[in-house]
């Protein structure tokens, strides 16, 4: 049965996918349409994997959560698959972004040609900085803030992006949840508050490259600890072997 044709159980089914395997199930699709760009009709879990860095098992968990299970010994007809991803994901309806801010990371998401690509145009921008309010980015017009209501709600924007500064984020936000924006991508160095409805996905960089920081401290301490189990310098003094390292 399509999934249009039995609309209840499909949502049933998405509401219970887990956010990381939503997560993974963006990348399937974005390596999908690298396949199909390049004339391929199927794709096997294993290839799929390989492409996406994730372990097959998983993978075949995570297209189970959309209803597709594959053809054993053909593996993932590509066109279907990646339509099935897309209603997933809500990329058969039309989304359009609003982007608050064009600062420097503003700007730069602004410029930026990808989101449209993927299904996802910047239909507004907004700033308060007088410099900015006036010029246009891509062809389109930065309006201010205090019209983010009206153009939000006629331009039928469905995400909101925020890139401003800290202590203006909340205001920004509070603006395009009352024009009915319901999915927020945050920028800004704070925690939104919003409705229980709406939904809010976080980008702090700063974090990211924290996160990496530790990545890059536990590979040195890894070498560190390798080399003095192998009796061989470490910071400049030699240290003994495994048996010395059980001696007083």
């Amino acid at each position: 049965m399509p999934p249009e044709a039995d609309p209840e159980g499909t949502a049933v089914r998405l509401r219970s996918i887990p956010e990381a395997s939503v997560a993974r199930l963006a990348l399937y699709l974005r390596m999908l349409g690298e396949f199909s760009e390049q004339g391929a009709e199927t794709v096997s879990s294993d290839e799929l994997a390989a492409a996406t860095g994730v372990n097959p098992a998983k993978l075949r968990k995570d297209l189970s959560f959309i209803g597709s299970y594959g053809i054993r010994g053909v593996g993932y007809e590509v066109r279907p698959l990646l339509h099935q991803l897309e209603q997933a994901l809500g990329l058969n309806h039309r989304q359009a972004v609003a982007l608050v801010g064009v600062g420097n990371l503003g700007h730069a998401l602004a410029g930026y040609g990808g989101f449209g690509g993927r299904g996802f145009p910047v239909v507004a921008l907004f700033d308060v900085d007088p410099d900015l309010v006036g010029i246009h980015i891509n062809g389109i017009l930065v309006e201010h803030v205090r019209e983010i209501p009206l153009i939000s709600a006629e331009r039928g924007v469905t995400i909101g992006m925020i890139a401003t500064p800290g202590p203006a984020a909340q205001a920004v936000c509070d603006l395009l949840v009352s024009a009915g924006v319901q999915c927020i991508l945050n920028f800004a160095p704070v925690v939104l508050q919003v409705p229980g409805d709406v939904e809010v996905r976080k980008v702090d960089l700063a974090v990211e490259l924290q996160i990496l920081a530790f990545h890059v401290a536990r590979r040195h301490l890894d070498d560190a600890t390798a080399t003095a189990v192998n009796g061989h310098p470490v910071n400049g003094h030699r240290v003994n072997g495994a048996k010395g390292l059980s001696e007083s």
